[in-house]
């Protein structure tokens, strides 16, 4: 197919760099700079470490200085702006050493503590708050067994400081032993609230299922905020427990951290593979070398844009581009020839046009903005009738130009 396309007139382009190379660095500042390399990330490395070593794990569940979703940072302020002092400590033996007969201990489950740790740190306590409904703790303590799930419930029961509570959408519900008491309870005697009372010595343990009560994202809901005041601002000091595995004395199986739970090859390995990444990295690093000095001024014509153009537009067979780019061409060769803007449409070309050959408007706008062509035949009479009607409109421009 042959293609045609516009002329361009445009001057020669010059296009011009600087010769300047830099000079080659020499193998010492190429060490230096892989020195630096390796210390920024050594240095990175142990002060991310020690960040994780002394920071405060916040991810535990109803952990009261966290502010996730799981956390009980906001009971916790509440608490705080109730009156109440709250200390926070992960030691058993802190916190059974600050409890006294004015004080509660907080705690969730101690998964870490063995049964007779567990049971030592809540026996040095006269008041206790248990944010969780684990099957240990309630067979430990004798407070009854896990029963089915409650839904929305009102307390239901003789302890005053509930009695303004409301109602709670319980997740967990229990079913009291013998002489424990049970609030907030349905139809069929299950209870979300249980609290156990020695009449001898007065100490009392209440449990809840706070999971889904107590934590930051669901507070907001019906009377949890009002039950977690109810539970925790009945004394002026809280001890909340918050559980480690450091802290734990369990050896009996119980739950171990994840070194324990990878084998010894695992952290050479781990390592030899970051030595690997980083003797790839230097071995297959891409190297700038000098630049590459030329040769000025580099003259390019513009003719060989134009013919590499149209033996891109012949290969491609493409009719209807090289239709669009002929039409192009004699539109703005018309406007100029026409005193219109470059950028005038065709139509408006069209119409110009036909007023100056004084045809009628509108016989024009087929040629200068119609369907494409579809074959090559189509596209020759289209560039004929373009050639033919720029020709017209020289000679009644000329034609004009001369009249007295």
């Amino acid at each position: 197919m042959s293609a045609m396309t516009d002329d361009t007139t445009t001057s020669d382009a010059t296009v011009g760099r600087s010769t300047a190379a830099a000079p080659p660095r020499g193998r010492v500042g190429r060490a230096l700079g892989w020195l630096s390399i390796v210390v920024m990330v050594v240095v990175l490395t142990l002060m991310t470490l020690r960040l994780l070593t002394i920071a405060p794990d916040l991810s535990g569940p109803l952990n009261p200085e966290s502010p996730g979703p799981n956390g009980a940072k906001a009971i916790a302020e509440l608490t705080r702006q109730e009156g109440v002092q709250i200390e926070i400590t992960r030691s058993r033996a802190v916190a059974a050493a600050e409890v006294g007969p004015d004080s509660t201990l907080v705690l969730t489950a101690p998964a870490a503590l063995s049964d007779a740790a567990a049971l030592e740190l809540i026996e040095s306590a006269d008041r206790v708050v248990l944010l969780t409904s684990s099957a240990r703790m309630l067979r430990l303590l004798d407070l009854g067994e896990r029963g089915l799930p409650t839904g929305l419930v009102s307390a239901g029961c003789d302890l005053a400081e509930f009695a303004r509570v409301g109602s709670i959408d319980a997740d967990r519900a229990f079913t009291p032993a013998s002489g424990v008491i049970g609030c907030f309870a349905d139809a069929s005697g299950d209870a979300a609230v249980l609290r156990s009372t020695d009449t001898q010595t007065g100490r009392s343990v209440t449990m809840v299922d706070a999971s889904g009560l107590l934590t930051n994202q669901h507070l907001a809901e019906n009377g949890n905020a009002a039950l977690g005041l109810a539970l925790l601002a009945q004394t002026d000091e809280i001890v909340w427990y918050v559980p480690t595995f450091e802290d734990g004395d369990r050896t009996d199986g119980g739950p171990a951290d994840l070194g324990d739970l990878t084998p010894d090859w695992l952290t050479p390995v781990i390592l030899l593979l970051l030595l690997a990444g980083v003797a790839v990295v230097v071995w297959r690093g891409r190297r700038f070398g000098p630049l590459v000095t030329e040769s000025l001024p580099v003259t390019v014509r513009v003719s060989e844009t134009m013919h590499g153009r149209a033996r891109l537009t012949a290969k491609s067979a493409d009719a209807a581009h090289a239709a669009s780019a002929i039409r192009d061409g004699s539109r703005r060769r018309l406007a100029a020839r026409l005193s219109l803007s470059p950028t005038a449409g065709a139509h408006e070309v069209a119409d110009a046009a036909a007023d100056r050959l004084r045809v009628p408007r509108g016989s024009l706008h087929e040629l200068l903005a119609g369907s494409p062509p579809h074959s090559d035949h189509d596209l020759v009479d289209i560039a004929r009738r373009l050639a033919d009607l720029e020709t017209a409109v020289d000679a009644a421009v000329h034609t004009e130009r001369n009249l007295p």
